[in-house]
Parts: structure tokens; sequence; C-alpha cells
């Protein structure tokens, strides 16, 4: 059996070397498959990077009145913090939120002047709530409208709930994300399958050349599996120097297309994303090369076997 596998892998490569040029084509042409594939994962790392970053802009705040107690606000955002749908529950004080107000305002002098003039703190404390999905600040709004929100005394402490201000926006990104991410998984199938396609047409080309091959060994009694082997070798060779010119090329390219991408996407950058990622995305295209390879190959061969 060791030597029936030595026989296939030298013949394999034999094969591989032996026709050079058709070798090459299907090399380059396995590397252009590959480069989709690996556009298909920065594409989708872009997507999901700008989607979430989008996510995070979007919020509620919960609006107290002035006399609201931190322990009963604190109570609330305990509760919030409970339901299923919630990211993040930020508490900002009233003496923060009058800071914030202040930095704001910091070019209205009028404005300025006039919360001088006030004896108090017109503010009050405020909480800042970010859903997972943006399509649950619905639920957390109708949680916030159905819970009877009141203080240990008995009287109302929140001033107002932002959502329905924020509706519209939000219901747009909701919409926005969702036809993103179907767009985005149909351009990746209809990729993935030209892709293939391209690779298996150009490797059965190559066995093609080899058909009379194929046709003696079967006459001399030569077995279906030792036939098959050494195909299945030389595609495994074009996935593998196809995934490694593919990787080699994706660090020039990445790299100047990194600032690029960090100023249109919102910060990200696909370089550094590229050299964060590299392990997962050498097995990606490595892995993917062989199997397409392999089996495009053992495809191809089946129709002159028979």
């Amino acid at each position: 059996m060791w030597i029936h596998l030595k026989r296939i892998l030298k013949s394999g490569f034999f094969g591989f070397w032996r026709n050079g040029f058709v070798s090459l084509s299907s090399v380059l042409v396995m590397s252009i498959a590959l480069g989709v594939l690996g556009s298909i994962i920065f594409m989708g790392a872009l997507l999901n990077s700008s989607l979430s970053a989008l996510q995070e802009k979007v919020d509620v705040n919960v609006y107290f009145v002035t006399n609201a107690s931190e322990n009963d606000v604190r109570g609330l955002k305990e509760k919030i913090e409970a339901l299923p749908e919630v990211a993040e529950v930020v508490y900002i004080s009233r003496e923060q939120s009058l800071a914030d107000f202040k930095a704001r305002h910091e070019n209205d002098a009028t404005t300025l002047q006039a919360l001088e003039e006030l004896s108090e703190n017109p503010l009050g404390a405020v909480l800042n709530i970010r859903a997972k999905e943006t399509s649950q600040y619905e639920n957390l709004a109708n949680f916030l409208k159905g819970e009877n929100i009141l203080s240990s005394k008995g009287s109302q402490i929140v001033e107002k709930v932002n959502y329905n201000q924020n509706k519209t926006a939000i219901d747009k990104l909701t919409s926005l994300i969702s036809s993103a991410q179907k767009i985005g998984l149909a351009v990746t199938i209809i990729l993935i399958l030209l892709s293939l396609l391209i690779t298996f047409n150009t490797i059965r080309l190559a066995i093609y050349v080899a058909r009379e091959e194929i046709s003696v060994m079967k006459l001399v009694g030569a077995s279906t599996t030792y036939i098959r082997g050494p195909f299945m070798v030389a595609g495994m060779l074009y996935g593998s120097i196809a995934g490694i010119i593919t990787l080699i090329l994706f660090y020039p390219i990445t790299a100047w297309l990194g600032r690029e991408t960090a100023n249109f996407f919102i910060g990200m950058n696909i370089f550094n994303y590229y050299i964060d990622n590299f392990g997962q995305i050498f097995l990606i295209i490595m892995i993917s090369g062989i199997a397409i390879g392999a089996l495009s190959s053992f495809l191809a061969v089946r129709r002159y076997l028979n």
C-alpha cells in the first residue's frame, strides 16, 4: 500500500511538472478564484465593521426629572440591564449632563450666560441604552412604556424617552443592515459558484490533455484509484501554489488599500485586519485551494474513467 501511494504521489508531481504550461494556467486561474474568495472575506469584514459602527451610534436615552434620586435611577438601570436585548446601559449623572451640555455649547455665550443665572442645575440624570440589534429598540421602548416607573415615594421619575425622536433613523438603519446582509450573502454565493465553475473547467482542460494516457492505463488493468490519484495530487498542487501566490499578493494590496479603507469604512484598516487574522485567512485560503483542486480533479477525471 505504501509503495502504491508513493507511485501515485510521484506520478502526480511528475505530471504537474511535465505539463508546465497547463499547470501554470491552472495555477493562475485558481489564484484568481482564491483571490475572489479572499476578497469576499475582506468585504465581509468591512461590511460587518461598518454596520457595527453604525449600530453603536444609535441609542435610546431615558431622561429623568431633576429630583429623581440616584438610588431610583440605578434601580431602573439594573432592570434594563437584565433585559436580553440590551448590550449596554451607561449612567450619566446630573453633574456630567451639565458638563456635557456646557461642552456642546462652548461657543454659545448666550446659552452659557443664561445657564449661569440659574440657581441650580436644570438637567436630570440620563440613561444611555444601546441594544444588541437595531431591531430590538422597539421592544425596549415598549418595556419603558409598560413599566410603571415610580420612585420609592410613588412619584414619576422619568421625564421622557427619546425613542420616538430616533425611530425614523433606527428603522432606516435596521432596513439598511438587513438589505446589506442579504445582498452580501447573495453576492458571496454567486462569486464562489463562478470561481468553482471556472476552476473546474480549467482543470478539466488539463486532464483532457492526458485522456489517451488514461485510456491506456485502463486497458492495462490499472485501478480507478491509481488512475485518479495522480490527477488529484496535481490538483492539490495547483491549489497549494495558488494559495501561496494569493496570500503573497494580498500583502501589498491590503497595505496599499489600508489607509483608504480606514478613512472610508469608519476606522477599519484592511491591512491591519489581514495581519491580525493572517493565521485564519491562511487556513481558509490554503484549505480551500487544496479542496477545490482535489475535488475538481476528482470530478473531471471521472468522465474519462467512464
